[in-house]
C-alpha cells in the first residue's frame, strides 16, 4: 500500500495515511474529531464529510444518507471512504464536527441538615478529613547499635506514634533506594499511606523532606460522552481546579455498544483504553500547569463511571456484558496502580473505580446515590440519570432498588433530522406563541441544529399549542412552520436564511415519534419499577435529576411530554455532576468510599428485558404525557386551558 497524504479542513491538519484506509480512521490518527455515532459501520450518517480534492472509493451505503446534489458536490461518509493513490483535501462542515460541548463541570451535593463541625487533627491544624492517601512528616531517630531497627520498621514505628493506626504494609516499591533517602536526607521525610483500608494502611512512597502540604487527587467522571476531572487537595478537602474535554473513544463509536463492538470484533481494546487513558492524561495536565504543581504531586485518583467506561479504562474486556445473560468481568475493582493503566501522577499512585451495580448501572450511579444523600434518609427518594441509557434508582436509607432503560440516542440528539448534541449553535431553547416562532442557541451562535433540551421543549410548545396532538402527529397543517416534505410533516424552527448551514432546522413528526419512545422507555422502567415495591409516583418525596443532560431540562415541559412524573415542582432537584461529585466524596473519605461500595452491594437491580409487564407500560407511555391522564393531573389541567407550560 502506497503513502497518501490527507488535509483536513478547517482544521488544516495534514497527515500521511495509506491506501485503503478509511476518512475517519485518517481523522483519528491526525487527531481531528469527526461525529460519529455507530462506530464506523455506516448506519448513522452523522460523519459527512465533502471531498475538496482528490479521489476516493465509497461503498453504496452513503446512498441512505446522502441525495443526488451532495453526492455531485463530492460529500461523502468519512467511515465509509477509502483513500486510494491519490492525494485528498477533506472539508468537515460544522455539523459534523466535534466543537465544545456544554460538558456539566458543578456538582451539587445535597444535604439534608446541616453537617456536623469538622473534627481537628491533633497533630496538625487543618479539617481532618480522613482521605484515602494521606502524608505524614516523619522525623526519625538514626538507628544506633541498640536501637537497630530495619528501617522499614523504624518508620513504621514513627507511623504509629503519628496516627495511632495498625503496622501498615509496605508497597515494593517504596522500598527502592529507601536506605539511600533516609539517609542523605538526614532521616526527615515523608510518608504516602494508603488509607483505604483503616485496618491495613499501605506505605506507597517515600520522599525527602516535609511535602505534606503537596498532597493532591484527581476525581474522574469517566462519562461516555465527556470526561470531567476535579483536582482536590487532599490536605484540605479544596477544589482547585476543574478541566472537562469530550472521550477521545468516541472516534470508535458514540455509545457503549458501539465501543464494545470495536473492543471485541474489530480493533481491539487497546485502542479504547489508551483513548480514555490520554483523555484523562491532557486534563490533569492542564490542572497541573493550572495549579503550579507537578504530577508527582498527585497520590490518588477515584473514578466512576458506568460499566463499560470503568472496563475499558482498567483494560478490561467488556465484551459479555452486551450479549445475555449481561455478565461484566467484575461489578467491583481492586485498586490499580494509576500508571499500570496509563496515567500520569506519581509513580506509586493508587486509582480507585466506584463500583458498579450490574451490566448496565455503574459506578457513576452509586457515586449519584453517595452524593445526593438518598441513602442517608428515611423518606423515599429517586434518583434519575438521563442519556442513551436511562438509570433509576429507588430507595431510602434502609433499601434501594435500580433498573437501567434504553432510552437511545434521541436525548443526545441522534437518530433526528436535524438532532445534534449541546455543542456550539444547538437550539436549547424554543417557545411558541401563535404563529411567532422564538429560540435560543448555544453560544449564541447561529443555528445548526437541535439538542436534546430543545427538543423537549419544542414538542412540549407543539403540545400546548395544538400543533400537535398527544399522539405526536401533526393536526395544525395551516401554521406557517408547518409544512410537509417526503410525505413527512415537520416544524420549521429556524429558516434556511437564518441557519449556520444554509439548511432548515426543523423537527419532524418521525422525531417526535423517536423522542416520545426514548421518554417513554424511562417513564415506563420508573413506574414499573414503582409498581414492584407497591408504590406510585405519589411516593417519590424528592426526585433527583443528575448529569449534565439534567442540567439544561426545563422541568414543567419535561413533565409536559411525560418524561418526568407529575410531581410537586419543589421536590424535583437538579444535583449536577453527581458522578463527579460521589468520586471527590470517596476520596477525601475512606468512611464514604466504603459507603459507595455498601451502597453498590445494597442496591437490587430489576432486569426490565424480561419483566412481563414492562412492554405494556412501554406502550402506555407512547403519549403526551401518558394514557393514563390522571398520572398527570397537573398537565391535564394546562391543556384544559391551553395555558403556558413556562
Amino acid at each position: 500500500m502506497s503513502d497518501v497524504s490527507v488535509t483536513f479542513q478547517p482544521d488544516n491538519k495534514t497527515v500521511t495515511a495509506q491506501s485503503g484506509q478509511t476518512l475517519l480512521e485518517i481523522a483519528a490518527q491526525a487527531g481531528v474529531t469527526i461525529h460519529n455515532l455507530c462506530g464506523g459501520e455506516g448506519v448513522c450518517g452523522k460523519c459527512r464529510v465533502k471531498l475538496v480534492q482528490g479521489k476516493a472509493s465509497t461503498t453504496s451505503k452513503v446512498i441512505a444518507f446522502l441525495n443526488k446534489k451532495e453526492l455531485q458536490e463530492g460529500y461523502v461518509l468519512a467511515c465509509q471512504t477509502q483513500v486510494v493513490q491519490e492525494d485528498v483535501t477533506v472539508w468537515i462542515p460544522p455539523e459534523s464536527r466535534q466543537e465544545d460541548d456544554q460538558i456539566l463541570t458543578v456538582d451539587h451535593i445535597v444535604q439534608y441538615e446541616e453537617p456536623a463541625a469538622l473534627e481537628e487533627t491533633p497533630s496538625a491544624e487543618v479539617p481532618y478529613y480522613q482521605p484515602l492517601c494521606r502524608k505524614f512528616y516523619l522525623s526519625l531517630p538514626p538507628p544506633t547499635l541498640t536501637d537497630n531497627l530495619s528501617d522499614l520498621d523504624r518508620i513504621f514505628r514513627e507511623l504509629r506514634k503519628n496516627n495511632q493506626e495498625h503496622i501498615p504494609n509496605a508497597d515494593f516499591h517504596a522500598l527502592v533506594g529507601l536506605a539511600q533517602t533516609l539517609r542523605e536526607n538526614d532521616w526527615a521525610v515523608t510518608a504516602t499511606v494508603h488509607m483505604k483500608d483503616s485496618d491495613c494502611p499501605t506505605l506507597r512512597a517515600i520522599e525527602p523532606d516535609d511535602t505534606t502540604a503537596h498532597n493532591f487527587g484527581v476525581a474522574i467522571d469517566v462519562g461516555t460522552t465527556t470526561i470531567v476531572t476535579q483536582l482536590v487537595n487532599l490536605r484540605s478537602g479544596a477544589v482547585l481546579g476543574v478541566e472537562a474535554s469530550h472521550n477521545h473513544q468516541a472516534r470508535y463509536g458514540a455509545d457503549v455498544i458501539s465501543r464494545m463492538i470495536f473492543a471485541c470484533t474489530r480493533g481491539g481494546l487497546q485502542p479504547l483504553r489508551n483513548a480514555v487513558a490520554s483523555t484523562i492524561n491532557t486534563l490533569v495536565d492542564a490542572l497541573v500547569t493550572g495549579n503550579s504543581i507537578h504530577h508527582e504531586d498527585i497520590s490518588c485518583l477515584v473514578a466512576a463511571g458506568n460499566p463499560t467506561m470503568s472496563h475499558l479504562l482498567l483494560g478490561l474486556e467488556p465484551c459479555a456484558i452486551r450479549v445475555a445473560p449481561y455478565i461484566p468481568t467484575a461489578n467491583r475493582f481492586p485498586a490499580v496502580k494509576a500508571a499500570d493503566v496509563g496515567l500520569v501522577a506519581h509513580p506509586n499512585a493508587i486509582l480507585h473505580c466506584l463500583p458498579c451495580i450490574s451490566s448496565y448501572v455503574g459506578g457513576d450511579i452509586s457515586a449519584g446515590v453517595l452524593a445526593c444523600g438518598m441513602s442517608d434518609h428515611s423518606q423515599v427518594s429517586a434518583l434519575i440519570d438521563v442519556g442513551t441509557n436511562g438509570e433509576i434508582v429507588v430507595g431510602n436509607n434502609d433499601w434501594l432498588v435500580c433498573c437501567s432503560a434504553s432510552a437511545g440516542p434521541a436525548f443526545e440528539g441522534g437518530g433526528t433530522k436535524c438532532g445534534m448534541r449541546a455543542t456550539r449553535g444547538a437550539v436549547e431553547k424554543i417557545a411558541i406563541r401563535g404563529h411567532e416562532v422564538t429560540y435560543g442557541t448555544i453560544g449564541r451562535a447561529k443555528a445548526r441544529g437541535v439538542c436534546g433540551s430543545g427538543l423537549i421543549d419544542v414538542i412540549a410548545e407543539l403540545l400546548v399549542q395544538r400543533i400537535i396532538d398527544q399522539s405526536g402527529k401533526f393536526i395544525d397543517f395551516d401554521h406557517p412552520h408547518v409544512r410537509v416534505v417526503d410525505d413527512v410533516a415537520e416544524f420549521v424552527i429556524v429558516p434556511e436564511s437564518r441557519s449556520e448551514t444554509g439548511e432548515a432546522v426543523v423537527v419532524t413528526e418521525d422525531d417526535i415519534a423517536n423522542l416520545i419512545k426514548s421518554k417513554g422507555a424511562i417513564l415506563a422502567a420508573m413506574k414499573v419499577l414503582l409498581e414492584n415495591l407497591g408504590m406510585t409516583f405519589s411516593d417519590i418525596k424528592r426526585l433527583f435529576v443528575a448529569g449534565g443532560f439534567g442540567a439544561h431540562l426545563n422541568i414543567e415541559k419535561a413533565i409536559m411530554i411525560g418524561l418526568l412524573p407529575d410531581l410537586p415542582r419543589d421536590s424535583i432537584q437538579f444535583i449536577g455532576n453527581s458522578s463527579l461529585a460521589g468520586a471527590r466524596l470517596a476520596m477525601l473519605s475512606a468512611h464514604a468510599f466504603h459507603k459507595a461500595e455498601a451502597i453498590a452491594r445494597q442496591m437490587t437491580y430489576f432486569e426490565l428485558s424480561v419483566h412481563p409487564n414492562f412492554m405494556n407500560e412501554f406502550v402506555a407511555s407512547l403519549f403526551l404525557p401518558h394514557t393514563q391522564m390522571e398520572l398527570f393531573p397537573n398537565v391535564a389541567a394546562k391543556l384544559a386551558r391551553r395555558g403556558n407550560p413556562d
